[in-house]
């Protein structure tokens, strides 16, 4: 399984992040309303955003979403525990620029990259926050079911709780 592929949906393309993307994606992410419910609220600022691309990149399964109208890039996701003895994996880290807010940019993406794993896993997981009510409902409303609470690691500080929401392969 490619964990960085390029994929073009209805209204969003995404394609591997690159280090040329850096400016283009802090514009996108330079909006603290995006990360007020996020675990790390000052994602917005300058010298934290640097640290989380500097660690996408290093991931090797980051993209970033583009309007395919104006080939603006908006945000960014990333798969990441791939498991094939589980047949599962992890998709997460996405943000998206508040105008792209509302449901089909986020339904077309989560469409595009549950599919494309769906090929290759049986089940996709979602790591969201306890306080991130926004993403909880968006999770829902895609289908995803919450399996409970479960302690996640993270790159910039301790463990945390979140809810892990499983979307599975139709039978």
């Amino acid at each position: 399984m490619n964990i960085q592929p390029t994929l073009k949906g209805e209204l969003v393309e995404v394609r591997p992040l690159k280090p040329e993307d850096y400016d283009h994606l802090l514009r996108a992410a330079s909006d603290p309303l995006i990360w007020e419910q996020h675990p790390q609220s000052d994602r917005w600022k300058c010298e934290v955003f640097k640290k989380h691309f500097e660690e996408s990149l290093n991931s090797k399964g980051c993209v970033v979403i583009t309007d395919r109208k104006t080939s603006e890039i908006i945000g960014s996701t990333r798969f990441y525990d791939y498991s094939p003895e589980n047949s599962t994996i992890t998709i997460g880290y996405t943000f998206l620029a508040r105008k792209y807010w509302g449901g089909a940019y986020n339904r077309d993406l989560k469409k595009l990259v549950v599919n494309y794993a769906l090929q290759f896993v049986k089940a996709t997981l979602f790591q969201v926050g306890l306080n991130n009510k926004r993403s909880q409902k968006a999770m829902e409303r895609l289908g995803a079911i919450n399996t409970g609470i479960e302690e996640v690691a993270i790159s910039y500080g301790p463990p945390k709780k979140s809810y892990i929401y499983k979307i599975e392969k139709p039978l």
